[in-house]
């Protein structure tokens, strides 16, 4: 892909604009789109440590990669370029990343067991489901989200959160809190002075 249609694309997405099917940017962000399921399909079946598994994400991201960067494969994305990681993060295996709106995610975070995370909708109205309206996901600094977790457009989880097992995350979730349920509701405030990180 050349850079300066890279460069132009992640500027467009970037600035939350829709993607219309049969538009130069639509077309450029499918060939990115395939290059990226090819790599990610490739490390799932060849990496064996986590030095491979950190360069194969640094091909797929294009960016450099933390060295303690932990991803338990299998893992998957659809377009790879738009996804930011922060020091220490962790994600268990089966995690889906729908990057094109943007994922950005804090330092120590801790991504659960087939998370998925998606930055993309679609028009409501039949003639408009072709339409990609993006919105980037931010995860914050120490948050922690669970098991089956699914994140959706737009949202963003503050510092030292926690998103339980299962819940479906549709609103923006304050730092230091606890969330669950579909959709997913306040619980009640992290504890604090356990031993951990200070949230």
């Amino acid at each position: 892909m050349d850079k300066t249609v890279l460069a132009e694309l992640l500027e467009y997405t970037r600035a939350g604009k829709p993607l219309y099917g049969g538009t130069p940017m639509f077309s450029a962000m499918v060939k990115i789109s395939a290059e990226s399921r090819r790599l990610a399909a490739e490390m799932n079946a060849r990496a064996t440590d986590q030095d491979e598994i950190r360069e194969y994400m640094r091909k797929i991201t294009g960016d450099e990669i933390d060295a303690e960067l932990r991803i338990f494969l299998p893992f998957y994305t659809d377009f790879g370029r738009n996804i930011s990681l922060g020091r220490r993060v962790f994600i268990n295996s089966g995690c889906c990343f729908q990057d094109q709106g943007g994922i950005y995610i804090g330092d120590n975070a801790l991504i659960g067991h087939q998370v998925v995370i998606a930055t993309i909708n679609h028009g409501l109205p039949v003639d408009d489901r072709s339409t990609n309206y993006l919105a980037p996901v931010r995860i914050g600094a120490n948050v922690w989200i669970g098991a089956h977790a699914t994140l959706l457009p737009g949202v963003t989880i503050g510092d030292g959160a926690i998103i339980a097992a299962g819940a479906t995350v549709v609103g923006d979730v304050k730092a230091g809190t606890i969330v669950g349920g579909c959709p997913a509701k306040y619980i009640k405030d992290v504890p604090a002075g356990q031993g951990g990180i200070e949230v």
